[in-house]
C-alpha cells in the first residue's frame, strides 16, 4: 500500500537497482551536458522545489480536518483522497528531484539538507495521515459500494480501497492492534543480531592461495576470490569460509528459528493460514503462486543438470563441485563500447519490440534523462526511478565502456519504460507497480540484447563468452534461488507444524535441497559436506520472508515474454504492452495472464528451459566445430 512506501524515503523513488561500484574521477562540470540527466524538467531551480514542499504542508495541516469525517459521505471520501493523493504526487516528484540532486555529488552539504527537509515533511505526512487507512478499513463494504455508484469519481482509487477493505479478515480491534503493534519493536531483533554478528563479531578465517597471497574471508572477500582461476585455491576458500560458519550453527540457527517463529506468531494472530499467505498477501499473490515455482523447477533439474555436465565438460575437469560452480564457462572477453555506440547497440537489439517503444528509449537518449558518466562524489551504481509521475523517469548510470555497463543500461532502460509506459497511461493512484513484475521488462530488455550480441559476435570466444555469462545467469537467478525458495518454505512448514528445528535440522534441511538440485547422488555435481553450512551466510533469510523466490519469477517470466517476441512478433510484443501499460490497474498475477501467460500454468517454465537448453545447443555446436 501507499503508506508503506511514501514515508521510508529510500523507497520513495519506487525502484533502486544496484548494481556495480565503479572508479570516480572527472568533476562533473567537466562533463558534456548530453551525458548528464537535466532535472530542470522537474523544477528549474531549487527555489521551486522548495515552494511545491510548502504546498505539501500547507496541504498537510488541511488534511488533518477529515479524520473522522470519511464515512459520512461519498463526497467526503473523494476528496479526501484526492487530497491525499495531490500530496502524494507532488511529494514523490520532489523526492526524485532531491535524491538524484544529492547523488550527482554526495558530498555536497546544501543537497543532503534537501534530503532532510523533506524527510521532516514526510514525517509530517505520515503522522498527519496516520488515521486514513484505517478509517477506510472501517467502512463497511456495503457503503463503499453505494459511495462508487454516487461517485464514479472514485474509480480511480479502486485498487487502493480493495488493498485496505480486502485486509478486514486479518485486521483486528483496535486493542489487540496496539498491542502487536508494540511487538514491532522487537520483531527486528534477529536480523539486527545477524548483522552484527555475521558482519562483525564472527571471526573470519584467513587462508594463503597458491601465489602467498594472504586473505581474510569476509563475506566481501569470498565474493571476490570464490572464482579464483587455481582450483586448488577456489577448495580451501569455499572449505574455510563454510566451515567458519558452521563453528556457529546453533547460533545462527537459534536465531533464525526466532525469526521464523515470529513470522508464524504474526501470521496466525492476523487470521492467516500460514505465513507463506501472510507474506504474498501485500501482492495479492495465491500462495499457489510460490508452490507451483517450486514444483516445476524440480521437474525441471535435467536441464539444470545437463548445464552441470557441460560446465564440467569446458572446464576440463573429472568430477565437478560446488565450489566450481561460480568459475565462468570460458573467459572473460574483453568488449569495449563507447556511449555512443552503447546507445546504437540497445536501439538495434531492441527492434523486435515496437517502434512506439524505440522512439520512447531514443527520447531518453536524446532528452537527458540519463546521468552516465562517474564523477567525484557521484553515488556509485546505477538504478532507475519514475517518481515524477508526470515528467519522466530518470536513470543512474556509472559507465566504464564495457559489457557490463551496456547489459546495466539496458536493464535500466527496462525499468524506465516501464515507469514510462505505467505513467502515461494510468492515473497517478494506479500507476505504481507490484515488485512481482517490476523485473520483467528490465530482463526482456536484457534477453534481447543478449540475443542481438550473440548474432553479431566477432568471434567464437566472443559468442561463447556471451552464452557461457547468460547460462550463468539462469543458474544462479532460477536454479540457486528456488533453492532457496525451498528451504525457507520447509523451515517454516516444519514451525507451523510444532516441530522442532535446531541448527544441526536446519544444516540437514539445505543440504538435502542442494543435492537434489545439483545431482550429488548422480555426480553431476559434488556438493562437499561444508556446503551444509551455507544457508547460514545467506542474509536473505533474515530480511523479508518469503522475498527471494521473486527473482526467478521474474526472469522466468521475462525469458518466456522475450522468446514469445521473438517467435510470434507483434501478438506477443503487444501483450507484453499490457504489462507495461497496466502500472498497478490490476494486480500482479492478473497482469501476467492478460498478457498471455498463465502464472500457474508451466508455459513460462518451458520457454524458460527451451530458451536454456537452445543455449547450450549452441555453446556445444561451437564446441564441437572448434574440435
Amino acid at each position: 500500500m501507499f503508506k508503506q512506501k511514501l514515508f521510508i524515503y529510500s523507497a520513495l523513488t519506487l525502484l533502486i537497482f544496484v548494481t556495480s561500484i565503479y572508479p570516480q574521477s572527472p568533476k562533473r562540470s567537466d562533463i558534456p551536458d548530453k551525458y548528464k540527466w537535466n532535472l530542470s524538467d522537474m523544477y528549474k531551480t531549487v527555489d521551486d522545489w522548495k515552494a511545491d514542499l510548502e504546498k505539501v504542508e500547507v496541504s498537510i495541516n488541511k488534511f488533518a480536518n477529515y479524520k473522522g469525517k470519511l464515512a459520512e459521505s461519498s463526497q467526503n471520501l473523494l476528496d479526501a483522497l484526492n487530497s491525499y493523493f495531490d500530496m502524494y504526487k507532488i511529494f514523490s516528484k520532489a523526492g526524485t528531484y532531491a535524491s538524484n540532486l544529492s547523488n550527482e555529488n554526495v558530498r555536497i552539504s546544501e543537497n543532503q539538507a534537501l534530503l532532510q527537509r523533506l524527510s521532516a515533511v514526510g514525517t509530517k505526512f505520515g503522522e498527519t495521515a496516520s488515521f486514513f487507512e484505517p478509517e477506510i478499513l472501517s467502512i463497511p463494504k456495503e457503503k463503499i459500494a453505494q459511495f462508487f455508484k454516487e461517485k464514479p469519481e472514485l474509480e480511480i482509487y479502486s485498487m487502493y480501497i480493495d488493498n485496505i477493505q480486502r485486509l478486514r479478515p486479518h485486521t483486528l480491534s483496535e486493542n489487540e492492534e496496539k498491542i502487536l503493534a508494540s511487538f514491532e519493536l522487537i520483531a527486528g531483533n534477529q536480523s539486527a543480531v545477524y548483522s552484527i554478528f555475521a558482519d562483525g563479531e564472527k571471526p573470519n578465517p584467513t587462508i594463503t592461495l597458491s601465489d602467498g597471497k594472504k586473505i581474510e574471508l569476509s563475506s566481501a572477500a569470498f565474493t571476490g576470490v570464490r572464482a579464483v582461476e587455481n582450483r586448488n585455491d577456489r577448495k580451501n576458500v569455499f572449505e574455510s569460509f563454510f566451515n567458519s560458519y558452521g563453528d556457529f550453527k546453533n547460533t545462527f540457527g537459534t536465531n533464525l528459528v526466532g525469526k521464523v517463529k515470529k513470522d508464524w506468531v504474526f501470521a496466525k494472530n492476523r487470521n492467516y493460514k500460514s505465513s507463506l499467505e501472510a507474506s504474498l498477501n501485500g501482492d495479492n499473490l495465491p500462495t499457489s503462486i510460490y508452490t507451483t515455482l517450486i514444483e516445476q523447477i524440480n521437474k525441471s533439474l535435467p536441464t539444470l543438470h545437463r548445464f552441470l555436465d557441460l560446465k564440467k565438460k569446458m572446464l576440463g575437469v573429472d568430477t565437478l563441485h560446488y565450489y566450481d560452480l561460480y568459475t565462468p564457462l570460458v573467459k572473460k572477453v574483453d568488449l569495449k563500447f563507447t556511449i555512443d555506440e552503447g546507445q546504437k547497440i540497445i536501439l538495434d537489439a531492441l527492434t523486435p519490440l515496437k517502434s512506439d517503444y524505440l522512439a520512447t528509449v531514443k527520447k531518453a537518449f536524446d532528452n537527458r534523462w540519463i546521468d552516465y558518466i562517474p564523477t567525484e562524489g557521484k553515488r556509485s551504481g546505477a538504478y532507475s526511478t519514475g517518481g515524477a509521475y508526470d515528467v519522466h523517469p530518470y536513470i543512474l548510470m556509472n559507465w566504464n565502456d564495457d559489457y557490463e555497463s551496456l547489459s546495466t543500461l539496458t536493464h535500466e532502460l527496462g525499468h524506465t519504460m516501464h515507469s514510462f509506459y505505467s505513467n502515461s497511461n494510468q492515473p497517478f493512484p494506479k500507476a505504481d507497480y507490484a515488485i512481482f513484475v517490476a523485473e520483467i521488462a528490465s530482463t526482456i530488455n536484457e534477453t534481447l540484447l543478449n540475443n542481438y550480441m550473440v548474432k553479431n559476435a566477432k568471434s567464437d570466444e566472443e559468442k561463447l563468452f556471451l552464452l557461457g555469462s547468460y547460462l550463468d545467469l539462469l543458474r544462479t537467478t532460477i536454479y540457486r534461488q528456488t533453492s532457496f525458495a525451498e528451504f525457507e518454505l520447509e523451515i517454516h512448514n516444519r514451525v507451523e507444524k510444532g516441530e522442532p528445528l535446531t541448527g544441526d535440522e536446519l544444516c540437514n534441511i539445505y543440504y538435502n535441497i542442494v543435492k537434489k538440485y545439483y545431482g550429488h547422488d548422480a555426480g553431476h555435481c559434488i556438493v562437499d559436506p561444508y556446503i551444509q553450512y551455507e544457508w547460514a551466510y545467506i542474509p536473505h533469510f533474515m530480511g523479508y520472508s518469503y522475498y527471494v523466490f521473486q527473482y526467478s519469477t521474474s526472469l522466468i517470466y521475462a525469458t518466456a515474454f522475450a522468446e514469445k517476441i521473438v517467435n510470434e512478433g507483434v501478438p506477443a510484443v503487444n501483450n507484453f504492452y499490457k504489462i507495461l501499460n497496466g502500472g498497478g490497474s490490476k494486480y500482479a498475477a492478473e497482469l501476467i495472464k492478460d498478457a498471455g501467460i498463465d502464472p500457474l500454468s508451466s508455459e513460462a517454465f518451458d520457454l524458460t528451459m527451451r530458451k536454456m537448453n537452445k543455449v547450450m545447443d549452441e555453446i556445444e555446436s561451437i564446441v564441437n566445430k572448434r574440435k
